[in-house]
């Protein structure tokens, strides 16, 4: 990595620990997601943001602690996460994942884990890679990136049940059988478990 990719992924981390502390003093119940739970479940850093989900009513507690910390809010006209800004570092907070709202059940899975100098709770892996298939679509359908993340997790996700909930999408599928032409899965997936999501 450049001294640069370094400078970014440190201020990154260093945004996500100011961010994780303030909500977590604020008894905001969240999970991490994205490049950053990825790269705390041992894949390569790719971080651009920070990203966390929460259910939609901690919302504005979330958006007064990272106020109270100095941070600039928005609420961008998506209707499915706010935005929150530490000198520029982008910190997303996810309430809805393709139309399904963050519930409980999804929080309560996430796991303590090491991130930058803090644990926090990151999304399971399985989840993890869920929200990041569910939504991808014509519009937005780089495998190329999903690709390096989902090797380095492939062997803490339950793949049957991502199969599972992601079978109505034709992206997702798509994706898992790209998984198993390269080898990235020793065999094809069926789906099992639980459909429902999150």
């Amino acid at each position: 990595m450049s001294s640069h990719g370094h400078e970014v992924t440190d201020a990154i981390l260093d945004t996500l620990t100011r961010a994780s502390s303030a909500l977590k003093d604020a008894g905001v119940k969240f999970a991490l997601a994205g490049g950053c739970a990825a790269y705390a479940r041992g894949a390569a850093p790719s971080l651009h943001d920070v990203d966390f989900v929460l259910s939609e009513q901690d919302v504005p507690a979330a958006l007064e602690a990272l106020r109270a910390i100095g941070f600039k809010t928005a609420k961008p006209p998506e209707d499915w996460l706010v935005k929150a800004y530490d000198d520029g570092r982008l910190v997303d907070l996810i309430f809805r994942v393709s139309d399904s709202p963050v519930s409980d059940e999804l929080l309560g899975r996430a796991e303590p884990m090491k991130a930058a100098s803090v644990i926090v709770p990151v999304l399971e892996a399985t989840d993890l890679v869920i929200s990041w298939l569910m939504p991808l679509s014509e519009h937005a359908c780089d495998y190329g990136a999903l690709l390096s993340q989902v090797r380095a997790l492939r062997e803490q996700v339950n793949w049957p049940r991502v199969a599972a909930v992601t079978a109505d999408s034709p992206y997702a599928t798509t994706f898992l059988t790209l998984l198993e032409r390269l080898a990235v899965l020793e065999s094809p997936v069926k789906p099992s478990g639980d459909p429902r999501w999150p």
